[in-house]
């Protein structure tokens, strides 16, 4: 088996990673737990184009099989300076779909670094998986 090296995550993008994280804590510092998904979302978008950074919703993530594009559906929650992707969510539990389906977000949008975020707990640090690809 071979082993896989993984280089690190550009300093840049490791500088837009800091950015969701800091939105995040000041959004559930603000709001709380219990709300909608799409309340801490556009309450992010808020703060993350405060700072200055692109940050862009909903994006659909298109899928290619055997050179054919598909319809699919997908769509990033978060996608900031085009090199981080936010997935958002307010679940009770998380299940571990939500890491595959941020995992494969990841690889078939070629960006490395990812956070899910469940701002349903009543502490965000435990709510927050980052995940490198």
């Amino acid at each position: 088996m071979t082993k896989r090296i993984f280089q690190p995550i550009p300093l840049e993008v490791e500088r837009i990673g800091k950015i969701v994280l800091d939105a995040a804590f000041k959004v559930h510092t603000v709001l709380g737990p219990g709300l909608l998904e799409s309340v801490y979302q556009f309450a992010m978008k808020h703060v993350i184009e405060q700072s200055g950074t692109l940050v862009e919703t909903e994006v659909k993530l298109p899928i290619m099989f055997e050179g054919v594009p598909l319809e699919s559906g997908l769509r990033l929650d978060m996608l900031v300076g085009k090199c981080v992707i936010a997935e958002l969510k307010s679940v009770e539990t998380m299940n571990p779909v939500f890491e595959a389906q941020l995992m494969t977000y990841l690889r078939l949008s070629k960006v490395r670094l990812g956070f899910l975020i469940n701002f349903n707990v009543p502490h965000l640090k435990d709510g927050i998986k980052r995940m490198v690809v």
